[in-house]
C-alpha cells in the first residue's frame, strides 16, 4: 500500500506554497503569453542594461591606478550597508503585516500548528519578500565587479553564499522589532511613533550628510587628501560591528586573493546569522504568539464598550479630516464623502504610506544634499544633466507609488463594488474621484521636490516653470494610467494590494510607466538642452512629450471608463 511522504509542518507550509507560486506561475504563463513576453523582456532588460552600466562605470574607475581601487572599495562598503539599512526597514514593515495583519496568519493560529512553526515560516516568507528586489539588484553590479578586477570561478560562488548569510541578519532584527512594535505599540501610536522617526531620520541624513566642499587649494596639493576630505562622510560604513563591513571585507580581500582575511570575516558573517537566527527559530515562536494575541485583544480600532455607549447616547462629532472636507464647499458631499473615506483608509494601512514616506523622503532627502556641491557646479551641462536626472528619480518613485498603491484602488473595494455601483454618484464619478485625489496629493510632492532640486541647483526661474510643468503633466499622465489599468484588469477576490499589483495589470503598468518616463526623460533631455544644432527640436520635443503623456494618461482612463458600464448593468 502506497504512503504518502510525511512532512513536517514547517516543510509542508513550504511545499505547499512553492507549489501554489509555481502552479500561479503556469496559469499566468497559460492565461496571458503576453504577461510572460513582457516580464522576460523586462528583466533581460534590465540586466543587460544594469550590467552594462556597471561594468562601464568600474572599468572606467580602474584607469586610475590607486585611486580607481580606492573609490571602488569605498562603493562597495557604502553600497552594502544602505542596503543593510533598506532591508532592515523592508523587513520591519513586511515582518508586521505578515505576523499581524496577515489572514493565512490569522487562520494558522486556528490549527493544530505549533506557534513557533507558524512564525519560522512567515519569517523565511518574509525575508523572501524583503529580500528578492535586493538580489535582483546586485546581482548585475557583482557580476561586472568580478569581470573588471578578473577574479576567478569561485569568487561568485562564495559572494552567493555570502549573500544568503547577510540577508538573514535584517530579517531577524525586523522580525524582532516587529514584535517589540506589536506588543507595547497600539495602531495609532506606531503610526505616529513611525511617522515622527521616519520625518527625523531623514532630516538628520538631509543635514548631517553634508560633506565640506574641496577648496582649490587642497585640490592643487593632494588628490588623494581632497579625496579623503570628500569621503569623510561615509566612514561610519567602515564601522567594524556592521554585517555590511563583514561582507564588503570578505568580498573585497577575496578578490585581492587575501584569503585569510576574507575566510575570517565570513565566519564572523556565519557565526552571527547561526547564533541569531538559532534564536529566532527557537525563542520568537512565543513572543509572537503573545505579541499576537495582545493586537487582536487590544482596541486597534478605537472599539470599546464605553465609547460604544457614549456614542449611542449623543451623536459622533466629526473629525479632522471630516472638519477639513466640510471646508471644501465647491465640492459636492458625495465627493468629500469619498475622500475623506480613501484618504482615512490609506492612512489607517501602515504599510502604505510608510513605504510612501521612506520612499519619497529617501528623495527628499538626496535632493537637499544637492545644494552642498551646487556652488562647485557652473557649467550649464552638468546642471541640466543634474536637473534631467533629479526628475528621473522623482518621477520613477511617482511610477512606484501609483502603480503600487494606485492602481489596487479599484480592485480593493471587492465584494463590496455593488453596494459602491448603487450608491447615487455611480462607478464613473467613483474613479473619477479617485484619480483627482490621488493626482493632486502626489502632486504636491512631486512638484515640491522637482521645484526644491531646481532652486538648490540655482536655475533660472523660467527653467524652474519648465520642469514643474513637466512634472506635473507627468503626474496626471501616470495616475490616469495606473488608475484605468486598475479598472481594465482588476482582481476583486484579493484583499492584499501587493497580490493585486503582482498580476497582470500591475506588471503592465509598471512596465509602461518606466518607458513612459524613459522615452519622456531622453526625448525633453535631447530636444530642450541644446545638444543638436537646429532650434525647432526644442518645440518639437515638447509637443511629442505631450502628445505622448496625453495618450499614456487619457487612453487607458477613457477605456477604463468605458467598461464601467458593464459593471453597472
Amino acid at each position: 500500500m502506497f504512503r504518502p511522504p510525511e512532512y513536517s509542518p514547517l516543510l509542508l507550509l513550504l511545499r505547499v506554497n512553492a507549489l501554489h507560486s509555481w502552479r500561479r506561475l503556469l496559469a499566468v504563463r497559460e492565461q496571458s503569453r503576453l504577461l510572460t513576453s513582457i516580464i522576460g523582456v523586462f528583466i533581460i532588460g534590465y540586466l543587460v542594461l544594469s550590467f552594462w552600466l556597471f561594468y562601464d562605470g568600474l572599468r572606467f574607475l580602474a584607469k586610475f591606478p590607486g585611486l580607481g581601487a580606492v573609490l571602488t572599495e569605498r562603493l562597495m562598503f557604502v553600497l552594502f550597508a544602505f542596503l543593510f539599512g533598506l532591508l532592515l526597514l523592508s523587513n520591519l514593515v513586511i515582518s508586521y503585516t505578515n505576523l499581524f495583519r496577515n489572514r493565512e496568519t490569522a487562520f494558522l493560529l486556528t490549527l493544530p500548528v505549533s506557534t513557533q512553526v507558524i512564525f519560522r515560516w512567515k519569517f523565511i516568507e518574509s525575508i523572501v519578500l524583503a529580500s528578492w528586489a535586493f538580489l535582483f539588484l546586485i546581482a548585475p553590479l557583482l557580476a561586472a565587479f568580478g569581470l573588471v578586477r578578473e577574479v576567478p570561478w569561485h569568487f561568485y560562488v562564495l559572494t552567493m553564499l555570502l549573500i544568503a548569510l547577510f540577508i538573514v541578519l535584517p530579517g531577524i532584527i525586523g522580525a524582532w522589532l516587529a514584535i517589540l512594535i506589536g506588543r507595547y505599540l497600539d495602531r495609532r501610536n506606531f503610526q505616529i511613533a513611525l511617522l515622527v522617526t521616519s520625518i527625523a531620520v531623514l532630516l538628520a541624513a538631509a543635514f548631517w550628510w553634508k560633506a565640506s566642499p574641496a577648496t582649490d587649494e587642497l585640490l592643487d596639493r593632494r588628490t588623494l587628501e581632497a579625496l579623503d576630505q570628500l569621503l569623510a562622510k561615509t566612514r561610519f560604513t567602515m564601522f567594524p560591528f556592521l554585517p555590511s563591513y563583514w561582507l564588503s571585507s570578505a568580498v573585497l580581500q577575496w578578490t585581492e586573493g587575501i584569503l585569510r582575511g576574507s575566510l575570517f570575516f565570513s565566519l564572523v558573517l556565519l557565526s552571527n546569522t547561526l547564533f541569531f537566527g538559532s534564536i529566532a527559530f527557537t525563542r520568537f515562536g512565543g513572543l509572537f504568539y503573545g505579541t499576537a494575541s495582545a493586537v487582536q485583544s487590544r482596541a486597534a480600532n478605537g472599539f470599546k464598550l464605553e465609547t460604544l455607549l457614549r456614542q449611542t447616547r449623543r451623536p459622533r462629532s466629526p473629525g479632522l479630516l471630516e472638519k477639513v472636507a466640510g471646508k471644501l464647499t465647491w465640492f459636492d458631499s458625495c465627493t468629500r464623502a469619498l475622500a475623506v473615506k480613501d484618504v482615512r483608509m490609506f492612512w489607517r494601512d501602515t504599510t502604505q504610506w510608510g513605504q510612501t514616506v521612506m520612499l519619497f523622503g529617501l528623495l527628499g532627502a538626496y535632493i537637499i544634499s544637492v545644494r552642498n556641491f551646487t556652488h562647485q557646479i557652473t557649467s550649464p551641462f552638468w546642471i541640466n544633466l543634474i536637473a534631467f536626472a533629479n526628475l528621473a528619480t522623482c518621477s520613477l518613485n511617482l511610477a512606484t507609488v501609483t502603480t503600487r498603491f494606485v492602481f489596487p484602488q479599484f480592485s480593493l473595494e471587492g465584494q463590496r463594488l455593488w453596494i459602491v455601483g448603487m450608491s447615487p454618484m455611480g462607478l464613473e464619478r467613483v474613479i473619477k474621484t479617485k484619480f483627482w485625489l490621488s493626482s493632486l496629493l502626489s502632486l504636491v510632492v512631486t512638484v515640491g521636490l522637482v521645484t526644491l532640486s531646481c532652486y538648490l541647483l540655482k536655475m533660472v526661474w523660467s527653467d524652474v516653470a519648465f520642469f514643474g510643468a513637466v512634472i506635473t503633466v507627468m503626474t496626471f499622465a501616470l495616475n490616469g494610467l495606473a488608475v484605468g489599468l486598475g479598472v481594465l484588469y482588476p482582481n476583486l477576490r484579493e484583499a492584499n494590494p501587493g497580490k493585486i499589483v503582482s498580476g497582470f495589470g500591475g506588471t503592465l503598468c509598471l512596465v509602461v510607466s518606466f518607458l513612459y518616463i524613459l522615452a519622456s526623460v531622453v526625448m525633453l533631455g535631447f530636444g530642450t538642452t541644446g545638444l543638436h544644432g537646429r532650434a525647432s527640436w526644442a518645440v518639437e520635443s515638447i509637443i511629442a512629450f505631450v502628445a505622448l503623456s496625453f495618450f499614456i494618461g487619457w487612453l487607458p482612463l477613457k477605456w477604463g471608463l468605458q467598461r464601467l458600464k458593464n459593471f453597472e448593468t
